[in-house]
């Protein structure tokens, strides 16, 4: 019987620990994910405030200081996580490429060509957008063929723009790839609440955009 009683207290130990342990290393994000064709992705935008290594990220809320920024920052949209950490944090890219990690351990930022598989195994970026949006309240009417039969769940996040104001939420869901488009720019995907499809194009590392994670 004192066995017994060692041998759960041990199991319910571990138990503890292996959750803590999962929420530590995700920093906010509840670690759900969702396996479309060969990937897995996470089923909710990053929010994480730390560096994989744990360095802070920076939090940066002044509107001018945004826009002279040439290193990792993040931000809640209108700088208000009570209202907004449903939606997840903005991050410039500078926080994206820094090599100290952004995702957690296990995980990174998708590629370019990454983002491109998903949306091919889909059915191609042109007809898939709805399929990839959340059918939530949170878009903006009419959320066009939104079904969320892909299970992304993607959430119009809006983002904040390269001189530092914030714009689009309930419009555009914004999320960064790891890919350059050059010097001062980077591609990213978005979705819109009035079309079906998914936008790849690229933009300033200054904009803060949402990120959604990829296992390794």
């Amino acid at each position: 019987m004192k066995a017994l009683k060692i041998l759960s207290l041990l199991f319910l130990t571990l138990l503890i620990v292996t959750c803590k342990r999962d929420d530590d290393l995700i920093d906010g994000n509840n670690g759900s994910s969702i396996t479309i064709g060969t990937q897995e992705w996470m089923v909710e935008n990053l929010e994480v405030t730390y560096y994989r290594n744990g360095d802070p990220i920076n939090n940066v809320t002044d509107q001018g200081l945004w826009s002279e920024l040439t290193t990792g920052a993040y931000c809640w949209y209108d700088n208000d996580k009570t209202a907004n950490e449903k939606y997840g944090a903005l991050y410039n890219w500078h926080a994206v490429d820094d090599p100290r990690g952004l995702c957690p351990t296990g995980w990174h930022v998708p590629t370019d060509a990454e983002w491109s598989i998903l949306t091919t195994y889909l059915g191609g970026a042109s007809v898939v957008g709805g399929m990839m949006k959340d059918i939530s309240n949170l878009w903006n009417s009419p959320n066009t063929d939104a079904t969320n039969s892909s299970g992304f769940s993607g959430l119009p996040d809006g983002y904040r723009s390269f001189d530092g104001h914030f714009d689009s939420i309930g419009v555009y869901g914004s999320w960064w790839t790891s890919t350059e488009s050059s010097a001062t720019s980077a591609w990213f995907r978005g979705l819109s609440y009035d079309n079906g499809f998914v936008y790849e194009n690229y933009y300033s590392k200054q904009y803060g955009f949402s990120v959604r994670c990829l296992r390794d």
